[in-house]
């Protein structure tokens, strides 16, 4: 059976941003152009996560998602692994090394940190925390903190990684909600719900029987991606 939205609403879920605020932005657009015309009563977008890191201007990202949206809109916000990362380091700031592996560096120089001069001083990951909590806006560090971690809409599932296919969706857990990629990825049967979600890019989205990925590497590709619902229908946009 064909996976359906309830009649009147039109959704629009969007893959992996990565500091891409040039992308975001034209997608926005289109999206904006897009439902112009249409009549749903009701128009969403939801947001898979992954809003920072790698990319060069995230903080423009964040700005964007809490202040510039198309109007007309609600609006979800899930949390990717890389937010889980960003907040892990402001709890504990032993995890430096691995943030900065996985793009972190370009985070904090997007919000002003002196990545440069921290570095050649060899600074203490709690000097690296401190310039970064003092340069984080407080709306900017509350729109983490509230960020959810899936929603349900019609017979669709939306999450950032994924599901672990042995356990309910209600029963699912956070890290594997933002960080799963095997089993769920290989998985053929069913999940309850046609599960759309990023983390794992690749160059084209991925349509299967039970799930819809669309995450196409926009830091590094230049494709930020879109998935447009409206009924049993679904429609890429792409950057």
């Amino acid at each position: 059976m064909t996976p359906t939205l309830p009649q009147g609403e039109l959704l629009y879920a969007i893959g992996d941003i990565h500091g891409r605020a040039d992308l975001l932005e034209n997608l926005l657009r289109r999206i904006e152009e897009d439902a112009r015309t249409d009549r749903a009563g009701n128009k969403t977008l939801v947001f898979l996560g992954d809003y920072v890191d790698r990319g060069p201007d995230s903080c423009g990202v964040v700005e964007m998602l809490i202040a510039d949206l198309p109007q007309g809109f609600a609006a979800h916000f899930l949390k990717g692994n890389h937010e889980a990362l960003l907040l892990g380091f402001l709890d504990d700031p032993l995890t430096l090394d691995h943030w900065l592996l996985n793009g972190g560096a370009e985070t904090m120089a997007s919000y002003g940190v002196d990545i440069g001069g921290l570095d050649r001083l060899n600074a203490s990951p709690e000097a690296w925390r401190n310039a970064f909590a003092a340069a984080l806006p407080e709306t900017h560090l509350g729109f983490f903190k509230d960020l959810e971690l899936s929603l349900a809409a019609g017979d669709y599932l939306f999450v950032h990684a994924g599901v672990r296919p042995d356990l309910p969706l209600e029963a699912q857990t956070e890290a594997d909600l933002i960080w799963i990629r095997a089993p769920f990825l290989d998985w053929p049967e069913p999940f309850g719900k046609m599960v759309v979600h990023g983390h794992t890019p690749g160059r084209v989205p991925v349509t299967r029987t039970n799930r819809i990925g669309i995450d196409t590497g926009a830091c590094f590709s230049g494709r930020l991606t879109a998935l447009r619902l409206e009924g049993d229908k679904r429609v890429f946009l792409q950057t």
